[in-house]
């Protein structure tokens, strides 16, 4: 005999409640897993496709672990220190584009900024709350023993737990099959089914296109000539994760510092422009349908609040869960609207068919 609803939802209730009270107070602590069981779900699949070319799944692990370690260490070598040297520029050199975007102003629209107004000293103060803040942020950040200490535990133990996470990921989800309720295990592996399918087509999807797209961006702004091009591409790839941002930011900020390099030199701020159209368009018509699809569910304002709430409650571990949250809701959701459209509470008695009399 299965046990009431009212039961079943006080006990997925608590399960629930729990763990919430647990990613609140242990967020930090849980971060590396977090990140190492994220990695791993990335890479599931193509040690799923090299199991399918003969590969044991330790030898398909290890030939991924190698992979990474070859492209960590180029970027390590190549292109971090060049990244972090850039940021810490941009953040220097906050007050000069402030100044120089408050001149521009001043030339342009003399009234508007006159000698103390508030629009110039909010400029002249903004410029060096980013100098002053965002440089020392990132430096002590970086040169912090409890900052390296967060770094090496990072680097240790993420991957650590990727690759363990990764080597036994098949098994794990064998095992959690055989631990769910029979009554509802059909229904579960359905929307379990729906879940996955939902972060596949998001995470995997949206990560592969932040990806390329970060590195066409830094790229091509850095071939154009524009000072720190890497930092722009960068952030511009990394908020592609959420559609419409990074293309947003990314060509406001490039083509913001491109006037204050190329003014006077159209061509060269055009060619910046162009550089993130061209980027939209081969994310529109290209990257998006054929790594992503039109299946995924996920509405941007439905994601952007859901990073939002858990970013703002669980810290950046909360920013991790957000999306699997947010997917797995969504699936909910259409699941409970799609029972209810079979139930008699919406059809009512015009579903009925109603039998003729007989003679």
């Amino acid at each position: 005999m299965s046990l009431p609803v009212s039961d079943q939802f006080k006990y997925w209730g608590i399960a629930a409640a729990i763990f919430f009270v647990l990613l609140y107070a242990l967020g930090d602590q849980l971060l590396p897993f977090f990140l190492g069981a994220a990695i791993a779900y990335f890479l599931d699949p193509v040690a799923d496709w090299l199991e399918s070319r003969g590969c044991s799944r330790a030898l398909a692990t290890a030939i991924i672990t190698i992979s990474a370690i070859i492209v960590f260490v180029v970027l390590a070598l190549l292109v971090i220190p060049t990244l972090v040297q850039q940021a810490v520029q941009l953040f220097n050199a906050a007050p000069t584009l402030a100044r120089n975007f408050g001149t521009f102003l001043s030339e342009q629209f003399p009234s508007l900024l006159d000698e103390g107004s508030t629009v110039r000293q909010s400029l002249n103060s903004i410029g060096q709350t980013i100098s002053e803040r965002g440089g020392q942020l990132l430096n002590s950040a970086l040169t912090s023993a409890a900052g390296l200490f967060n770094m090496v535990v990072l680097f240790v133990i993420v991957p650590v737990v990727a690759v363990y996470l990764l080597l036994d990921w098949d098994r794990m989800i064998a095992r959690v099959d055989t631990l769910l309720p029979l009554d509802h295990a059909p229904t579960v592996r359905r929307l379990a089914s729906d879940v996955d399918a939902t972060l596949a087509g998001f995470i995997r999807g949206m990560g592969t296109v932040c990806l390329i797209l970060g590195s066409y961006y830094a790229i091509a702004l850095m071939l154009v000539g524009l000072q720190f091009g890497l930092v722009v591409g960068f952030v511009a790839g990394l908020l592609t994760f959420i559609p419409y941002v990074g293309a947003l930011v990314g060509g406001a900020l490039a083509i913001g510092l491109a006037m204050f390099q190329f003014w006077g030199e159209w061509q060269w701020i055009a060619a910046v422009a162009g550089v993130f159209m061209v980027g939209q368009v081969i994310e529109g018509n290209v990257l998006t349908p054929k790594l992503v699809g039109e299946s995924v569910g996920l509405h941007p304002v439905w994601l952007i609040l859901a990073l939002s709430v858990f970013g703002a409650l669980f810290g950046f571990v909360g920013m991790l869960v957000a999306v699997p949250v947010a997917a797995s809701l969504g699936v909910i959701v259409r699941f409970v609207i799609e029972q209810y459209r079979e139930s008699r509470l919406y059809q009512g008695t015009s579903a009925q068919t109603d039998t003729p009399p007989e003679d």
